[in-house]
C-alpha cells in the first residue's frame, strides 16, 4: 500500500485537496471560507486532469522531422485545465463581488445569520 501511494502521490494529494475543499464548503458558515473551499476543490480537479494526462517517457505532441515518433502526451487535458483556470478566476471574482455586496447590505458573512435576517424581512 505504501509503494502504491509513493508512486501515485498526485492522486493522494488530489483526494486530500478534494476532501479539504468539500469540508470547507459544507462545514463553514463564512461565505469567504466557502469560496476558498470551492477554489481548493477546483485545484484538486486540475491536479487530477494533469495527473491523468501524464505519459511515462512521453514527449511534446510535435511530429519529429526524422525518425518514427515515440510516445506523445495529449495536449487536450492541459488545454482543458488552462480554460478551467480562467473560468475559476472569473468564478472567484464574481463570488468575491457578491460577498462584498452581501456584506455591505447585511453586515455579516455568516450563512446562518443571513438566513435569519432574510427570514425577518
Amino acid at each position: 500500500m505504501i509503494e502504491l501511494l509513493a508512486s501515485r502521490y498526485a492522486y493522494a494529494l488530489m483526494f486530500v485537496l478534494m476532501g479539504v475543499g468539500m469540508y470547507m464548503m459544507i462545514a463553514n458558515q463564512n461565505l469567504v471560507k466557502k469560496l476558498i473551499g470551492v477554489n481548493l476543490f477546483q485545484t484538486a480537479i486540475f491536479l487530477f486532469f494533469v495527473a491523468v494526462a501524464y505519459v511515462e517517457g512521453g514527449s511534446a505532441p510535435i511530429v519529429p522531422t526524422e525518425g518514427a515518433p515515440g510516445a506523445m502526451a495529449s495536449p487536450l487535458p492541459h488545454v482543458i485545465v488552462l480554460t478551467a483556470i480562467v473560468v475559476g478566476i472569473a468564478l472567484t471574482a464574481v463570488g468575491l463581488a457578491l460577498i462584498v455586496r452581501i456584506h455591505s447590505e447585511y453586515g455579516t458573512l455568516r450563512e446562518d445569520t443571513l438566513r435569519e435576517v432574510r427570514a425577518d424581512e
